[in-house]
């Protein structure tokens, strides 16, 4: 009688942080131990954590699962496989990354700020010792969209992507257009919930958008993230008032991450805009995040889950675990590029704002009525088309056709300039065409 075959070797983790995602993490790999093994085709076992609370983390700890202080010990330690990288920040994850490629570990993050700002310096390190750094929780947490831009979509030529990516944004706005309420009562909501940090300037600010859509931009078109040519507006400015005309026009207010391709030339925008009321992306409110990516082949695709949460962002790091761990049993290395392009390709530059051509919404407020007709001479001055204009006794609102960024800069500054204007609001359309 044949002996029973062994049981192929674990794949061995060390955990750097013990936070939202290091706790997360370690609670879906004990739950769900028996189907990720199933999955991925040996287990999965969390080795040694790293966290400056250990006793916190030893109290919540199975035996046999050693607890540390210090990640770089973590990085260095010659029982992990992979380490999952969860203490934030930039400048102690990037030391601990870049230890743990070159000790051979394979490494999973959910940090899209460290591979936004250190990205092509980590994978080139990671590519040259022929390990992989995974990063599906990096952006947009539960949604796998890494993975659908670098496998699924792989036999397209992208044209575009537009996505709600930060949850606290997304929430703020979603309470300013259904409750009517101001930026900073919806805020202060977003924070007693739990749903924004106390300083969340990262967030409103539109900085953590940028982030993710450098990485996204990365994968979709090639080439290095390129944090530095992303255009960032964030929200705080905005006013309840605009959500009524918005919605009287056909539109809500999102906030948008948008990479688009013309010809060889990228845009890399992130600010709030106005979006067509019957898009997908309009349907996206509250927490949830949503992307929707154009393919030449595959027309426009969906992607839509929560943008944040323990187990939300576990889920997407056990599952950049279980690639690893299949490719082990393999017998090999995970054979899909961490950006989604094993060789160069030629790299759209990036393209002024300036020279972007995008339609608009404007609310003008005016000291008396007969100024509307100034501001119409001065948006036709500079060659703005007007689509639609409505006047309600000293507040005008126009949408306006599509024209190029610094001639509406320029029209701007002449309206700001008038007069007979008390307050002027701009906000970009994007017809998701």
């Amino acid at each position: 009688m044949q002996a029973p075959l062994a049981p192929p070797p674990a794949l061995r983790a060390g955990l750097l942080g013990f936070g939202v995602v290091g706790s997360g993490t370690h609670g879906v790999l004990a739950a769900n131990r028996d189907t990720i093994r199933a999955r991925a085709g040996c287990a999965i076992e969390l080795a040694v954590v790293a966290t400056r609370n250990a006793s916190r983390a030893r109290a919540a700890m199975e035996d046999g699962i050693e607890v540390l202080t210090d990640p770089m010990q973590v990085a260095r330690h010659p029982g992990v496989d992979v380490v999952i990288e969860a203490i934030g920040g930039t400048t102690d994850a990037r030391d601990c990354v870049l230890a743990a490629i070159a000790e051979g570990k394979h490494v999973v993050t959910a940090n899209k700020a460290l591979l936004a700002m250190h990205g092509e310096e980590i994978f080139a390190a990671a590519s040259a010792r022929g390990v992989t750094v995974g990063f599906e929780a990096a952006v947009a947490v539960s949604i796998p969209i890494v993975k659908a831009l670098r496998e699924g979509l792989v036999a397209n030529e992208i044209e575009w992507l537009a996505g709600i990516v930060n949850g606290t944004s997304n929430y703020v706005l979603t309470q300013m257009a259904a409750a009517g309420r101001s930026y900073a009562d919806a805020l202060a909501s977003a924070q007693s919930l739990g749903y924004a940090e106390a300083d969340p300037a990262l967030d409103v600010g539109g900085g953590d958008a940028a982030h993710k859509l450098a990485l996204l931009a990365a994968m979709a078109f090639g080439g290095p993230p390129r944090l530095d040519a992303v255009h960032v507006e964030g929200i705080a400015t905005l006013q309840a008032v605009d959500f009524l005309h918005a919605a009287r026009l056909g539109y809500a207010v999102k906030l948008l991450a948008v990479a688009r391709r013309s010809g060889d030339e990228l845009q890399l925008r992130v600010h709030p805009a106005l979006v067509p009321r019957e898009s997908l992306l309009a349907r996206v409110d509250g927490r949830m995040n949503g992307i929707m990516v154009k393919g030449n082949a595959a027309g426009v695709t969906m992607y839509y889950g929560a943008g944040a949460g323990s187990s939300e962002t576990a889920s997407a790091v056990v599952a950049d675990l279980v690639d690893l761990a299949r490719a082990v049993r393999g017998g090999g290395q995970v054979r899909v590029p961490p950006l989604g392009f094993w060789e160069g390709v030629p790299q759209p530059r990036a393209a002024s704002l300036g020279d972007t051509r995008l339609r608009n919404y404007l609310r003008v407020e005016l000291l008396n009525a007969d100024s509307a007709v100034l501001v119409l001479e001065a948006l036709s001055r500079h060659h703005v088309p007007v689509i639609k204009g409505t006047q309600s006794r000293n507040t005008f609102v126009v949408l306006s056709g599509e024209v190029l960024e610094s001639a509406m800069a320029a029209a701007l500054r002449e309206i700001e300039g008038m007069p007979g204007v008390q307050a002027l609001t701009r906000l970009r359309v994007e017809q998701l065409e």
